[in-house]
């Protein structure tokens, strides 16, 4: 290849990669034609991108940002993904995807977390952790409850008083 292709390449690579900060690698090579149509298919219906890309040139490209980390110790021919809500929602797909019959071949190569590499047995630990949206919900929990309970404590004397008040009237008439 030569080195004006290698140079547009590696703008390429940098254009399409500005803004993003946390990605997953994965192993693509070997893969059927139809079998990776339908998973860039599957994945950009959740809204998450794939770009095959050469190690070499995405390190060339990815240098001095948060995704040079994801590079470190690669070669070979490799698929980037990034997107999805969050880093999480990526990871369970990939771990998903890796444990799918439907697409052999398919295996994930770590990535890059908040600028900070990740091998594929970090990958898959964070696919265990619960998703932005879970984690909000949780939170969301965790805030209301202590005022649900406190709002249960203060209505439920004063119900038992005001039902006690109404038996009595009625009582009496």
């Amino acid at each position: 290849m030569s080195r004006q292709l290698k140079e547009l390449m590696t703008k390429d690579y940098a254009s399409r990669l500005e803004g993003v900060q946390d990605a997953l690698l994965v192993k693509v090579v070997g893969m059927k034609a139809n079998d990776t149509v339908l998973l860039r298919k599957q994945l950009r219906s959740k809204d998450i991108r794939l770009m095959v890309v050469r190690s070499s040139l995405a390190k060339r490209a990815t240098e001095g940002t948060p995704l040079g980390a994801a590079f470190e110790g690669t070669d070979g021919t490799l698929a980037l993904l990034w997107g999805g809500s969050d880093i999480v929602s990526l990871a369970k797909e990939v771990s998903r995807l890796q444990s799918d019959k439907a697409f052999p071949g398919f295996e994930s190569r770590g990535g890059v977390m908040d600028g900070e590499p990740l091998n594929a047995d970090a990958v898959q630990k964070i696919s265990k952790w619960p998703s932005r949206e879970e984690q909000l919900g949780i939170l969301l929990s965790q805030i209301s409850g202590p005022g649900s309970q406190l709002a249960a404590a203060l209505l439920g004397p004063g119900g038992t008083l005001a039902g006690q008040i109404k038996q009595k009237a009625e009582e009496e008439k």
